[in-house]
């Protein structure tokens, strides 16, 4: 016998179309991970730390010089303010921290409120924990949070809220107004929020990160998730972080102690230093990251997708409607592998129902000679499907 609730997941869409993508000698903008985009001071600071050590356990909650630098980073762009010793701690990766966090938290049949399109990991992990994954639809064109039927799936069970803004897969950032409906129904109902804000530094063309936690009446109720991975584009150096009320955060270190205890030194030391890297380095990967997105968006819009403004995180989602007549997002994303040479992923796999099928995932964060090269390969597609429309109306 086995674990039903992991052996019946299966492959996740970024393993098989990224297999897909080398099989075909695609361009995999898939996948959402960073090409070329590491600061030298974080590499520098790792490979010293490496060779100084020590290389032995360190403390189970983190070094405390990276959490220092945690609670240094929320102050000076959110304004608030983080006792290090009490209220952070260092996990093998936003990953690990969601899991400490469900699992610490969570109570078996309580029900957890969670926006689709959301990362597939969300629901797994709270159906190990014993919860019940309610999901609130978000829908294109403009993703605006539901407000009405959120309001009624809250019941009596309901015991937190997923949140992750900026939001995995649509780059959404929730605004003022959404944040504060929400902040409505978590006090009314006496809720706990869990805070998934890994992309909190990558927000674009001036637009500002928000989060529940700087709201000094729920600031006990939030526990907010930050990655290194996506601040520093390191994402295989699986380092993330958890802030949280005292109170909240002790049972969620204890579930940690017992999931992986600790993360690399070297690692965290590194982390430590760029927290602290200056201002300029924070701008400099908003405006790196503008620009490869305008490569991409510029080019699939050349190549007539339709394609909304990508205000934060590595996304930008098209939609297919005008070469897809049926709404096929998973076939259409084998058929644009196959015949451009270019590989996104399905949007409908974000969604437990797989029931908004009209949208693909392209990842932006690549070398810029990268995207110009899937540009060229989209232009030379869509020049393709013009030709065979020509020829099937003169047949």
């Amino acid at each position: 016998m086995v674990n039903p609730i992991f052996a019946n997941a299966g492959t996740s869409i970024f393993e098989s179309m990224s297999r897909l993508a080398a099989e075909t000698g695609s361009i995999n903008l898939g996948q959402g991970f960073p090409e070329g985009m590491e600061p030298a001071a974080l590499i520098d600071a790792a490979v010293k730390a490496l060779q100084d050590g020590p290389h032995q356990y360190p403390p189970m909650m983190g070094l405390p010089a990276l959490r220092q630098a945690v609670a240094e980073n929320t102050k000076r762009f959110l304004e608030i303010d983080v006792d290090w010793e009490r209220e952070v701690l260092v996990t093998s990766g936003a990953t690990e921290a969601l899991a400490d966090t469900f699992l610490a938290l969570l109570e078996t049949g309580d029900e957890v409120i969670v926006f689709e399109p959301v990362y597939d990991v969300y629901a797994l992990l709270i159906r190990r924990a014993g919860a019940i994954p309610v999901p609130v639809r978000l829908a294109p064109p403009h993703w605006e949070l539901p407000r009405e039927q959120l309001a009624a799936l809250i019941t009596p069970k309901t015991r937190a809220i997923v949140i992750n803004t900026p939001m995995n897969p649509i780059g959404k950032i929730f605004d003022d107004e959404e944040l504060a409906f929400l902040s409505a129904l978590v006090l009314k109902h006496d809720l706990l929020v869990i805070a998934d804000e890994v992309y909190e530094h990558l927000t674009f063309d001036g637009r500002a990160h928000k989060t529940l936690f700087a709201l000094p009446e729920l600031r006990d109720r939030v526990v907010r998730i930050g990655s290194a991975g996506k601040t520093f584009s390191v994402t295989g150096w699986k380092v993330g972080y958890v802030t949280a009320d005292a109170k909240l955060l002790a049972p969620i270190a204890r579930a940690h102690q017992f999931v992986t205890f600790t993360t690399p030194p070297a690692l965290q030391a590194a982390v430590a230093v760029g927290l602290r890297l200056p201002d300029t380095y924070f701008q400099s990967l908003k405006t790196d990251l503008e620009l490869r997105r305008n490569v991409l968006v510029d080019g699939l819009r050349a190549a007539g997708f339709t394609v909304a403004d990508a205000a934060s995180t590595y996304f930008a989602i098209a939609d297919i409607s005008s070469f897809d007549a049926d709404g096929d997002d998973l076939a259409f994303s084998r058929r644009l592998t196959l015949e451009a040479g270019v590989t996104p992923v399905p949007i409908s796999s974000f969604y437990g129902a797989r029931d908004v099928t009209s949208h693909v995932r392209f990842c932006f964060a690549k070398k810029i000679e990268t995207l110009e090269e899937a540009v060229k390969r989209l232009s030379r597609w869509r020049e393709n499907q013009g030709r065979d429309q020509g020829l099937k109306a003169a047949s």
